[in-house]
């Protein structure tokens, strides 16, 4: 499945900005199927300016595409007399199901930590976690670890030097989601850069949830839970018994 994200060149309002972005969706929804096995986001446009390009710094821009944040409890596992068992525990507050940031150039280059941490731009500071106990005095550690966790599948993504820009003008990149995402809002966000600080920004979202087959097998799993569950074990017990009858026309024959 390809999405479009394109980025239409309109009109600015009295009193915008020199240089601004604006964001225009060809389509805003990802339907995920029994089938569904990723997408591809193209995300493309133009920057729309009243003046000449300034002098100076080139125009960077930083693309993120951001999943719903919700709670994650993130254990620590110790070797304990040849058993791995947990031992400690970090609830983060918010993190995203999802996450995405691809700029023009390297992130830690285009975007100053000070404008970082006002727009939370990069992966960590999308994550909140405020509420670890005193007993662990590393709690950045159970960040980075989930970061890490993340990033291996797919879900955290940071793309440098992946946003192409033309004469300061034309920008465009592409995003791969993965088959295994949350259903919700995904805020898609472009900034406009320069000299690491920030111009413009603009935001919209992308409806992303289940049809078909996987809707009504979620929705009956949450709002009819005993019968999901008896349908379910009827499933395994047909699947059990046809295995078996199987297995004894294959002995017999």
């Amino acid at each position: 499945m390809r999405i479009w994200l394109a980025l239409l060149l309109l009109l600015i309002p009295p009193g915008a900005q020199a240089e601004e972005v604006v964001l225009g969706l060809s389509q805003e929804q990802v339907s995920i199927t029994t089938r569904f096995e990723g997408s591809e986001i193209i995300i493309f446009g133009a920057v729309k300016r009243e003046e000449p390009i300034p002098d100076g710094p080139e125009l960077d821009v930083i693309i993120t595409l951001v999943g719903p944040s919700e709670p994650v409890m993130v254990r620590r596992k110790a070797n304990r007399f040849g058993i791995w068992i947990n031992t400690d525990a970090v609830e983060v507050d918010a993190a995203p199901s999802f996450y995405a940031v691809a700029s023009s150039g390297p992130l830690d280059q285009v975007l100053t930590a000070v404008e970082d941490l006002r727009h939370k731009i990069s992966i960590n500071r999308a994550i909140r976690s405020v509420g670890a106990p005193e007993t662990i005095s590393d709690t950045s550690s159970f960040t980075e670890a989930l970061i890490r966790i993340r990033s291996e599948n797919g879900l955290y993504q940071r793309l440098d030097d992946q946003v192409v820009v033309d004469q300061q003008t034309l920008f465009r990149t592409s995003i791969s989601m993965p088959a295994n995402l949350t259903e919700g809002d995904y805020a898609a966000r472009i900034f406009l850069a320069r000299g690491g600080a920030v111009l413009s920004q603009f935001e919209t979202t992308i409806d992303v949830r289940k049809v078909g087959l996987e809707r009504w097998l979620f929705t009956l799993s949450r709002q009819q839970p005993l019968v999901y569950g008896l349908m379910s074990l009827a499933i395994a017990i047909a699947a059990g018994w046809g295995a078996s009858a199987a297995f004894r026309l294959l002995r017999n024959g």
